[in-house]
């Protein structure tokens, strides 16, 4: 633990013309008082550690002492191209290793060069969540996060409904879609059966990963299919998923705002395909068009986005309930 800091404060110390003792214990996660014994190691080590004193001093390398301790293992080669995601790198408990990248590579880098890093992240920042919603990490995201890194089976307990299943499965990639973890995995013997999570192309399947209760990450390492193709596999997935709510039909008449509006409202696929499939406009220039949808319930309230310039034609039952909001708004607005 004491080594793997005293080198990440020489790479700190290359990478940089000086640091307080303040900002290397920042960095380096301990207090000013073991940044200073750890200078004082690394002096008597050999490494030229000099400490300035006073407004202006700090800890800096005299000479243009440069160590060749900077070739990347394979966890942080892999981290360090996730590194445009700070809070999934943080959640999957690949900090360290993306740090400790990233490090390395300033360190090796010209003088010239060195604010690269800096200047990067002011000018780009991930944030994947939702708008209005608390992301919550799972507890075993990180847990199964090294089962992928590491190609390793996994037994993981998972709920389904009310019941909970025991699957082994083989971890091929982890997915954050607006701030929800998902694991598309194998089923150990390849199977296509049911197992718990969402179906998929073969024996990949897709499951939420705060729905698992208990994993077991010592299993045995399994060979990866060489042609998996994670963001492939999970558009097709995220579009059959989206397909399969859609299980009912409204009939809409849209004004030509309406018709501007409906991708906005609703599912923005199914709002395309409707509209291509719609016939020419009336003579008030009204498109009407078969429109799949979740349920009529959801349909009701994605459709009152759209205000007057969307009439329900069908089915009666959802009209009626459009005929009624209507009314109860003509009483509230009405002189």
């Amino acid at each position: 633990m004491r080594a793997a800091r005293l080198i990440k404060m020489v790479l700190l110390l290359q990478s940089r013309q000086s640091m307080t003792a303040a900002e290397l214990a920042r960095e380096l996660e301990v207090s000013e008082r073991t940044v200073t014994r750890d200078a004082q190691a690394l002096s008597a080590a050999g490494v030229p550690v000099y400490a300035g004193r006073g407004r202006a001093g700090g800890y800096r390398l005299v000479g243009g002492y440069r160590t060749s301790l900077t070739g990347l293992a394979r966890g942080e080669a892999e981290a360090l191209f996730l590194s445009g995601v700070p809070g999934a790198l943080r959640e999957m408990g690949l900090q360290d290793a993306a740090s400790a990248a990233r490090l390395k590579v300033s360190a090796a880098l010209l003088p010239s060069l060195r604010d690269v890093s800096r200047t990067a992240a002011q000018r780009f920042h991930l944030d994947a969540p939702a708008w209005f919603r608390e992301p919550v990490t799972p507890g075993l995201l990180p847990v199964v996060a090294g089962a992928v890194w590491d190609d390793r089976r996994i037994s993981a307990r998972y709920r389904r409904g009310e019941e909970e299943v025991v699957r082994e499965l083989e971890p091929y990639g982890l997915v954050l879609k607006a701030g929800v973890w998902y694991l598309c995995a194998r089923v150990a013997d390849g199977g296509t059966g049911e197992t718990g999570g969402s179906g998929g192309t073969g024996g990949h399947r897709v499951y939420r990963i705060d729905r698992f209760t208990r994993v077991g990450a010592d299993g045995e390492r399994f060979t990866r299919e060489e042609d998996f193709d994670l963001p492939a596999f999970w558009a097709e997935r995220a579009e059959q998923f989206a397909r399969s709510l859609l299980r009912a039909e409204v009939v809409v008449r849209l004004s030509a705002e309406g018709v501007r509006g409906l991708a906005r409202a609703v599912d923005p696929v199914s709002a395309r395909q409707a509209l291509d499939a719609a016939g020419p406009p009336d003579g008030r220039g009204w498109v009407t068009v078969t429109l799949p949808v979740e349920s009529e319930e959801v349909a009701h309230a994605q459709l009152t986005a759209l205000g007057p310039e969307a009439e329900v034609v069908a089915p009666q039952a959802l009209r009626e309930r459009f005929a009624r909001d209507a009314a109860r708004l003509a009483g509230l607005y009405g002189s």
